[in-house]
């Protein structure tokens, strides 16, 4: 079971529940005006399950568009979560490169602001790449969709996009190697109660498209992610509240080599077997 957001052709938006991979439920027709009144359920898959007993407005999956799958959460990002991330970040600094083996070592994780609700793109719309930016890459990644109360509620995909050149140049830029138009996209359904044992299972496959050709392919078992999904969460959740909840990226550990940068018109395409397929197209910003 897969819920998602998706608009009709007549412009109107629907939280969504498909089945079958053909047609998505729309779940405004038991009440449901978002997905948060889903996912702030006690038991949000128990919840999706008596949904998906009843019979309601239907639609092809092919008559409408996928949104991403955000409501009013903010996207959240962690760092230095896997040690090939870890190396990367080091490599790529020219200034305190200790701070991301002190980091990875830490109790306390890196985590980041990534983007407004109204900055994420879904599957289909193009990612960015920084005009002012030289050297930008994907970061594939599993995301953790936490309710009010701080309870993993499901699991998404997110592409945290990243201009390394600016990331690497001053550790105070990282906001600016971050967060900007088009840097952050997420979708195309969100996974209700995907066990952390499921999500650790699988593996994350990257593939970079250029005039219709891999020019990079990349795989990182979630295996390997060094923070449990719990304590991630607690640490989110520490000394803040998200009244609508948030959407945690965990980090990567697909990192294309140093001589490979996006440009416009590649396609990237991520998937997590479990989860998904997310696909976008690249432009520039």
């Amino acid at each position: 079971m897969r819920l998602c957001r998706f608009a009709t052709s007549d412009g109107t938006i629907h939280p969504g529940l498909s089945l079958d991979g053909e047609t998505v439920l729309d779940l405004g027709v038991y009440g449901k005006s978002s997905l948060e009144d889903v996912l702030e359920e006690e038991d949000p898959l128990r919840h999706v399950e008596s949904l998906a007993e009843h019979t309601g407005l239907a639609y092809r999956l092919s008559d409408v568009k996928l949104l991403p799958p955000v409501d009013r959460q903010e996207i959240w990002a962690a760092g230095v979560t896997y040690l090939r991330s870890r190396s990367a970040r080091t490599a790529e600094s020219t200034h305190d490169a200790s701070a991301y083996d002190r980091v990875y070592a830490a109790d306390r994780p890196e985590l980041f602001f990534k983007a407004a609700p109204h900055k994420v793109v879904g599957p289909g719309e193009p990612i960015g790449v920084r005009r002012d930016s030289r050297w930008t890459v994907p970061e594939p990644e599993l995301a953790l969709v936490i309710n009010s109360r701080g309870q993993v509620a499901g699991c998404t995909i997110g592409n945290d996009v990243s201009a390394r050149d600016i990331e690497g140049e001053n550790l105070l830029y990282l906001p600016q190697a971050k967060v900007y138009d088009r840097s952050c996209a997420v979708g195309p359904w969100i996974i209700p109660g995907l066990s952390e044992d499921r999500a650790r299972s699988q593996s994350i496959h990257l593939t970079i498209e250029r005039a219709g050709q891999p020019v990079f392919q990349g795989d990182s078992p979630i295996a390997n992610l060094k923070r449990s999904f719990a304590d991630l969460a607690r640490h989110l959740f520490a000394s803040q509240a998200f009244p609508r909840g948030a959407i945690l990226l965990t980090g990567t550990g697909i990192v294309p080599p140093d001589s490979f940068s996006l440009q416009p018109g590649d396609i990237v395409r991520i998937e997590i077997p479990a989860v998904g397929v997310l696909i976008n197209p690249t432009v520039e910003v």
